[in-house]
């Protein structure tokens, strides 16, 4: 871990304006992921709000909830009068809930957002400009069973140290007990198994006592616990059956579908294959906060429901401690650990999973150095680490949260997934939640969509090999496979069956009917493993139902892959998995059309092209979208007792109906 002091003051924006100031500052913090993780740190400025009437009001503008660092803007900052907040502070005392309803009344700008929670210990410090970070370097003296002589032994006098108090009401009353004993003088705060804060007249100033606290504590660190690069090599690939069964396990304790990510890098290697493992990894996580994210421990190995018995013994122990009524959360792991497979990061979302996987990612170099130089790493005690995960204010987002998307946790494969139909449906299903693996021949299929929900992979699904892998990748990447789409298709060329291309014919049978074959195959173990149940849809087209002359290849070839599809919905309705099959036409927005064959088509009907787009009994142009959206619904939960349905999208043809 490297610390640099990063202010620019040719980019620094004018002192004049210290809202804008503390942006900037914010940024330069929230931007490195050892001080922030996700959401986490704050930020605040004293400076005057102006009123509707004209007059200037002493003001606290404080970073808000749902706001990032790394790129939060004026507007997510709440303006709150200062004097009422100190006055709230002369209280005797203050629940979590009353606090927030007293803060978000407080707003001078209903319009701004919910303020954090920190927002007290904001307006207790008597400074200007306040910033907050959970530095790992910070943080890593703190987990330690001697972390307040270690804190004072590298940062010196010049800091306050808070022993560890959950975040409100109650921690900025002791910080306001601490201060006359030499707030005025230090330089920042240490807050115990919590993280840093530094103060200032500026931002500026704030900032360069942040970095050189933190960079007085990574000197430290890299001087009496160096951390260097891992040298194992890799973990190998893993049966990617058993972790879709792993995944499927998990979900259903979780009482949903879940993405699961796994991950076998030397560090990870390193780290999974230590002697001590059950015991390093199991003490408990670097901030209480991360509790959210990460759950209190990580699952060692691969029994699911011994996790979950612990999980529910642990909630029964320190129910007691629970302030308020509570709704047990579920007891699936966020986090697992294994000798053999590396780890997995599990989340509702594959971004939820991106979170825990970071977080984890960091707490690995703090445990072991640590636990290899340092005498070894302290936690807290569970019950102040259930006392977060049962916040009264996380209970309360659990009842106010709506449903999520409707795929949310749910993952995809879909072929042809580079442009048109595929393409659109990738981006539909990602609308919806579902996190997304595209294959395709093309190179653009890697970067179709900058998402931690889309996996591209550029693949000839004519290699049955290079198809098998990657399913494998597919599922190394989101855990499983719930949904397949099956677009991948070519139109190899117009001609009578009299003059027959042997050889375009063999490729379009072997694009959009061997493939198709291989894949069902290879996915059919993974469909049937499925938490919701295997969900296919195979995109044909009219032309089975009506062909027309010149395209035997192309109608002959969707014809067996419709067929195809029929038999699989009749062989896999006992495994759960539903088959079901769409017949678009006319779809022009797709790579197989360019306006120069438009032109030409059109010219034969003696129409100009947008008529000749509408050749249909609606006259509508139909779209890769509109095939999208229809995909996305027979993948989707309306259609739970539908398969081997074949539904048109083509505008309304005659010779069909």
């Amino acid at each position: 871990m490297l610390i640099q002091y990063l202010w620019n003051d040719e980019s620094a924006p004018d002192p004049g304006d210290p809202l804008a100031e503390c942006v900037y500052g914010s940024r330069l913090i929230g931007s490195d992921p050892d001080l922030v993780l996700h959401g986490g740190g704050n930020s605040s400025v004293k400076m005057p709000f102006r009123d509707i009437t004209g007059s200037d009001v002493e003001a606290l503008w404080v970073k808000g909830s749902g706001w990032d660092m790394a790129d939060i803007e004026k507007e997510g900052f709440a303006p709150l009068p200062l004097r009422r907040l100190r006055r709230l502070l002369d209280l005797p005392s203050l629940s979590d809930t009353q606090m927030m309803r007293e803060l978000s009344a407080a707003r001078l700008d209903p319009a701004a957002p919910q303020p954090s929670v920190e927002t007290l210990l904001h307006a207790l410090i008597p400074h200007h400009a306040v910033l907050h970070s959970h530095a790992d370097a910070i943080v890593n003296l703190t987990n330690l069973s001697d972390g307040t002589d270690r804190v004072r032994e590298v940062l010196g006098e010049r800091v306050i140290i808070v022993p560890y108090v959950m975040p409100g009401f109650d921690l900025a009353r002791l910080v306001r007990d601490l201060w006359p004993a030499g707030g005025e003088k230090s330089a920042g705060m240490v807050l115990m198994n919590h993280g840093l804060f530094t103060y200032g007249s500026t931002t500026k100033d704030a900032y360069r006592r942040h970095i050189d606290l933190i960079g007085r504590a990574v000197r430290w660190l890299g001087l009496h616990a160096p951390y260097r690069p891992a040298e194992e090599p890799p973990l190998g690939r893993v049966d990617p059956v058993d972790l879709a069964r792993l995944r499927t396990e998990i979900s259903k304790l979780a009482g949903r579908p879940m993405i699961s990510v796994r991950h076998r890098s030397p560090e990870v290697a390193r780290f999974v294959r230590r002697d001590d493992l059950a015991g390093l990894a199991t003490r408990g996580p670097l901030t209480p906060d991360h509790i959210i994210r990460t759950k209190r421990v990580p699952m060692v190995g691969r029994d699911v429901d011994a996790f979950a018995e612990d999980y529910r013994r642990y909630y029964r122990r320190n129910l007691p401690r629970a302030r308020g009524e509570t709704t047990r959360l579920d007891p699936a792991p966020r986090v697992v650990v294994d000798p053999e497979w590396g780890m997995l990061s599990v989340g509702t979302s594959a971004a939820a999973a991106q979170v825990a996987s970071d977080i984890y990612h960091h707490t690995i170099p703090v445990l072991i150095r640590s636990e290899d130089h340092l005498g070894g790493y302290q936690a807290l005690p569970e019950g102040d680490l259930f006392e977060v995960e049962y916040w009264e204010l996380e209970q309360a987002k659990l009842k106010r949260s709506g449903n999520p998307p409707e795929l949310t946790g749910m993952t995809a494969l879909i072929t042809g997934a580079a442009s048109g139909i595929g393409r659109a449906c990738g981006a539909e299903l990602m609308e919806r939640g579902a996190a997304v693996t595209g294959l395709d021949i093309s190179p653009e299929v890697v970067a179709a969509f900058d998402s931690v929900g889309w996996l591209g992979v550029e693949c000839d699904v004519t290699d049955p090999e290079a198809q098998a892998a990657a399913i494998a990748e597919s599922v190394e990447r989101f855990g499983g496979i719930d949904i397949v789409v099956i677009c991948a298709g070519i139109f190899a060329g117009a001609g009578p069956i009299a003059d027959l291309d042997r050889p375009a014919w063999r490729s379009t049978m072997s694009v959009n009917v061997d493939a198709a074959a291989d894949l069902l195959a290879g996915v059919h173990p993974f469909l049937a493993l499925s938490p919701v149940g295997g969900r296919v849809v195979v995109v044909s087209t009219r032309n089975v139902a009506a062909p027309g002359p010149g395209a035997a290849a192309y109608s002959a070839s969707k014809a067996a892959l419709t067929q195809l599809a029929r038999v699989a919905a009749l062989e896999w309705a006992s495994d759960g998995i539903r088959v079901n099959i769409v017949n678009p036409d006319g779809v022009y927005d797709t790579g197989i059309w360019n306006e120069e064959l438009l032109a030409a088509r059109a010219a034969q009907y003696d129409l100009d092209v947008e008529s000749y787009q509408r050749q249909n009994l609606l006259g509508t142009k139909v779209t890769s979208h509109q095939v999208a959206t229809v995909v996305a619904e027979l993948a989707g939960d309306r259609f739970s007792a539908t398969t081997g349905a074949q539904i048109p999208i083509d505008g309304g043809n005659e010779r069909v109906i």
